[in-house]
């Protein structure tokens, strides 16, 4: 590998064109880029496990791939395959790897080994990526910043001091320092765009249905699906590439896949009307000025490009939000732990699972109903445009201690504060993307805004793209953050 370029410095996909061209040699990147996680990912937080031998037992079969494809004249082929061969891709630590540690940021499972690979990650290992470590997440993802029970916590590199987000912080962290190109993520509300913006960088949730939770997973309230973070919209539509389809037995019908979101982010939209939503929806909160100049300065991109933009109120108020949360709390109550496991939860996920069990069968479903309502309702009020558009959190990456509070109900309302758009995406399955268009000074030391463009219809993942890629190509964001520490 060229001194030129080093560690983190290229894209996903720019890496896995130099692998193939002999440029970087898979096993040399697979031990900078483990020196790398175990140094500067110590210092953000990034990965709850690095998983050494896995990613140089990767490195040597994707050496061989590669030889191989050489001699045979089959890299081009290789590369319309599997253009991620080589590439680091590490994997959230709420999906399992058999034989691989999977804590789930909970003391409740410390030293447990999974016994199956989920199928998503058996998707990102059948590419032939250097998985390098499971990331750190808070425990079993619940909150929107990562403090984990069993490791570091994630911490933004533009400024240490401040969380990362959360639950796929140490796959923000990862990427934003540059220790990998590309990260698996999974948002249940928001788990990948809000340390997206945290951390400067671009992800992904997309539309319910279109990744598969299977074999070992099931769809469970519907929330929740694996998304990708990256620093270009490029490497995102790639990863989602990869992930993207359906698999046997899947409960939740889904769009059907584009032939290459790839492809479509490298195509222009055409002109495009866009909602413009800056009333926060499920909390009463005091949106940050520097996270409205973020919207404001997209709106004058989106002019710029030929697109034409409406201001639109909330479809529904914060109170009406509630009736997510028995599918939430239900949810953290469904995880299977023994009863002596208890005593070793968190506080947020003890109140979380104490209010799940409140519920009866006949609350839940008719939260199921308020949803589905809220999500009708929404719809319609969106049904004129093509991509709505919010900031992505109400202000700058959070310091944590203004996040994780002793009190579990003051807790999850700081959170809602937070993050008061996210969430609706998963309440109406449409995807969303966040990208980090903004950049201010706070308190001496510049942070990154992301702002959030959300699908109005189900299955215009590709359009999302499309319209990031745009953005991102008039008005360029830094790729790779030092860690700031003050």
């Amino acid at each position: 590998m060229t001194p030129s370029r080093g560690v983190g410095a290229l894209g996903a996909l720019e890496t896995g064109a130099a692998i193939r061209d002999g440029e970087i040699d898979p096993r040399e990147l697979a031990e900078s880029t483990l020196q790398a996680a175990r140094g500067i990912g110590g210092v953000v937080g990034a990965f709850a496990h690095v998983l050494e031998d896995l990613t140089r037992e990767q490195a040597q079969a994707g050496s061989e791939q590669l030889t191989e494809a050489r001699r045979t004249g089959r890299v081009d082929e290789l590369a319309r395959r599997i253009p991620l061969l080589g590439v680091p891709l590490p994997i959230k630590d709420l999906t399992q790897v058999a034989g691989q540690p999977f804590e789930a940021g909970s003391a409740a499972l410390a030293g447990n080994i999974a016994s199956v690979t989920d199928g998503v990650a058996q998707k990102i290992l059948d590419a032939g990526t250097l998985t390098i470590g499971k990331t750190s997440t808070p425990e079993f993802g619940m909150p929107c910043y990562t403090e984990p029970a069993t490791g570091a916590p994630a911490r933004t590199p533009w400024d240490v001091r401040r969380t990362a987000g959360g639950s796929s912080g140490g796959a923000a962290a990862a990427v934003a320092s540059g220790i990998v190109p590309i990260a698996h993520g999974s948002d249940g509300g928001g788990s990948v765009r809000i340390p997206a913006a945290c951390c400067g960088i671009v992800g992904i949730k997309p539309t319910r249905g279109l990744v598969s939770p299977g074999p070992y997973s099931s769809e469970g309230m519907g929330l929740t699906t694996d998304g990708m973070l990256a620093r270009s919209v490029r490497d995102v539509a790639a990863g989602l590439d990869l992930l993207a389809g359906p698999r046997p037995g899947d409960f939740l019908s889904g769009p059907s896949r584009v032939a290459s979101y790839l492809e479509a982010a490298e195509r222009a939209p055409g002109p495009l009307r866009i909602g413009v939503l800056r009333d926060p929806l499920a909390a009463e909160t005091e949106v940050h000025p520097a996270a409205l100049r973020g919207l404001d300065r997209a709106i004058d991109l989106l002019h710029g490009l030929g697109h034409e933009t409406t201001p639109i109120g909330a479809p529904f108020t914060p109170q009406e939000w509630t009736s997510f949360m028995p599918l939430w709390t239900v949810g953290a109550a469904t995880i299977p732990l023994a009863p002596e496991q208890e005593d070793e939860l968190l506080e947020l996920t003890r109140w979380l699972r104490e209010r799940g069990r409140s519920y009866s069968g006949v609350d839940l479903a008719v939260a199921l109903q308020g949803v589905q309502s809220i999500a009708r309702r929404t719809g319609e009020q969106f049904a004129p445009f093509d991509v709505v558009i919010t900031p992505t959190l109400s202000g700058p990456p959070a310091h944590p201690e203004d996040l994780q509070l002793a009190d579990g109900a003051a807790d999850f309302d700081a959170q809602c504060a937070f993050t008061p758009w996210t969430s609706t995406w998963n309440m109406i399955g449409n995807a969303a993307i966040s990208v980090p268009l903004h950049r201010e000074e706070i308190d001496g030391i510049e942070l990154p805004f992301g702002v959030q463009l959300g699908a109005t219809r189900p299955g215009e993942d590709a359009l999302l793209l499309a319209l990031a890629a745009q953005l991102e190509a008039h008005d360029p964001w830094p790729l790779v953050r030092e860690p700031a520490a003050a």
